[in-house]
């Protein structure tokens, strides 16, 4: 009897222990997760909502992505870097070339405007018109091409036949221009006098024209710039074809007649 009793009391604290041990465990674990949920809580609070400089910035950059390779704006933004590169391969022949150029073609703009009021022929006024706009253009395209480099640019004052190049003092006195005693003998022509000197001056200011991109081409390390060598290159081929014009021209009135005979070669 006494060993049964014990044994009923040994199962019943077995039993209270096991019961006590399990309520332990749960009441831990609930602990652990009040903890972490108060850590928790305690740790939103303390941090700021707002986005940092650094977050906004990186935001800002992704909400802007970069533009694609092979993309039109990569493509214009390398063009860009690439012209203002260019731009500064330019040497002392090639700025001495343009600003030198601007005052030779200012002459051939100060002849060619004597032809209207001159008496000139068809021909002539045609072909100073032609001299006119092509030579005005080149101006404008040399004033710019130094401008665009940072150089002095030359400006052109025309008053009759005296003409004045301001900031560039070698400008008027580059191969071929007229000196001042053939400016006034062509300026005192008139008629088919005034043909044949315009023809034969302006066939010595081209040649002297010409001379000058020879003399470019020339010079070690010149003419390297795109825009130099193009516009170098024009002035040759425009010259060296208008001084066969007016020499064939020059011919046509040695021969007879102040205008081109029948089937003859106009400008």
């Amino acid at each position: 009897m006494r060993v049964r009793h014990t044994h009923r009391n040994t199962a019943a604290f077995s039993a209270h222990t096991a019961a006590f041990s399990a309520a332990a465990v749960l009441a831990t674990l609930a602990t652990l997760a009040t903890t972490g949920c108060s850590r928790a809580a305690g740790a939103r609070v303390e941090t700021d909502p707002r986005p940092s400089a650094e977050t906004e910035a990186r935001t800002a950059a992704e909400a802007e992505p970069a533009p694609a390779r092979g993309s039109t704006t990569e493509l214009e933004a390398l063009y860009r870097a690439r012209t203002d590169s260019a731009r500064m391969r330019f040497t002392p022949a090639d700025v001495h070339f343009m600003t030198g150029m601007i005052g030779h073609h200012a002459q051939a703009l100060v002849m060619a405007a004597l032809a209207p009021t001159h008496g000139a022929s068809r021909e002539i006024r045609t072909l100073a018109a032609r001299i006119i706009n092509a030579q005005n253009d080149e101006i404008a395209t040399m004033q710019g091409w130094l401008r665009d480099r940072g150089q002095p640019v030359p400006e052109v004052e025309i008053e009759g036949t005296t003409l004045t190049v301001h900031g560039a003092e070698h400008a008027t006195h580059m191969p071929g221009m007229l000196t001042a005693e053939q400016m006034g003998e062509l300026d005192e022509a008139r008629g088919p006098e005034f043909d044949q000197l315009f023809l034969t001056y302006m066939i010595q200011h081209h040649g002297g024209a010409v001379t000058m991109v020879h003399d470019l081409f020339g010079t070690d390390g010149a003419a390297q710039d795109e825009a130099a060598f193009k516009l170098a290159s024009d002035i040759q081929v425009d010259q060296l074809t208008e001084i066969a014009r007016m020499e064939l021209m020059l011919d046509e009135r040695s021969a007879g007649g102040d205008e081109p005979r029948a089937g003859g070669r106009s400008p």
